[in-house]
């Protein structure tokens, strides 16, 4: 593209809105190029391309990495409070594939998550540890227990592009319909900023849900989410309080 230089409008703001017409056609999915590149494709001066990335860096399209240079943020993941929603099919809808590296999926004893699903200590549980892949980046480390009694059945199910809910309800019968959900900062292990491809110091999500069918609760989760491809969005009206609880679908 050869910038209007009788525009009114600044180079740097012209050179911001094609490289971002760019970016969303997804020309830069491989490597995005560097300042000098930058200023030989469009005849500008450093300074013209160093400022139209600052505008896109604030922006959160892109950022500056050490050893890098400047890399495309992915695309995130909006999900709402307050609400049953999929995280399988929110990826989808934003034009990413969703798949799932089983870690662990077997029958185990486990007194603290027992107490939460207000069973025995001693109950047999199916426990399911999963990656979350959007494309072929990592998203989460997902992990949830279930009640032998109802989840038997899934020790059989491929959970690579299965979502949780529907192979219980599929095979089991029963699907969540109400729960709580609770978010806080973490600051992951080492082992799993390495599952994640996070850099030091990156802080994620931390979340805990119980899924109750008919006020029974059959399902315990713990989710680490990078928190630089998620994020949660609450509603709100006048005289109304917004929504605080959320409980995902799959």
């Amino acid at each position: 593209m050869t910038l209007d230089r009788d525009s009114a409008l600044p180079l740097w703001a012209q050179l911001e809105a094609d490289l971002k017409r760019r970016l969303d056609a997804r020309e830069f999915d491989d490597r995005f190029p560097t300042d000098s590149e930058l200023v030989d494709e469009y005849g500008v001066s450093r300074h013209t391309v160093r400022e139209a990335i600052r505008q896109l860096n604030v922006s959160g399209i892109l950022r500056r990495e050490r050893g890098r240079g400047t890399v495309v943020n992915r695309a995130e993941f909006e999900q709402p409070l307050g609400a049953l929603y999929s995280l399988f099919r929110s990826i989808e809808a934003s034009g990413a594939i969703q798949r799932s590296e089983v870690v662990q999926l077997r029958q185990e004893r486990h007194a603290a998550v027992a107490a939460h699903l207000d069973v025995d200590p001693d109950t047999p549980l199916l426990y399911l540890e999963r990656i979350r892949f959007a494309d072929d980046d990592p998203l989460a480390i997902d992990r949830a227990w279930l009640p032998m009694a109802i989840a038997a059945p899934l020790l059989s199910s491929d959970f690579e592009r299965t979502a949780l809910y529907d192979e219980l309800e599929s095979k089991c019968g029963v699907r969540p319909d109400a729960g709580w959900e609770r978010i806080a900062p973490l600051l992951p292990t080492p082992e799993e900023r390495s599952l994640l491809s996070m850099r030091p110091g990156e802080a994620a999500f931390f979340l805990e849900r119980l899924g109750t069918a008919d006020d029974t609760p059959i399902e315990w989760r713990t989710t680490t989410i990078r928190g630089d491809r998620y994020r949660y969005v609450s509603h709100f009206e006048a005289g109304r309080a917004p929504g605080l609880v959320a409980a995902r679908t799959d």
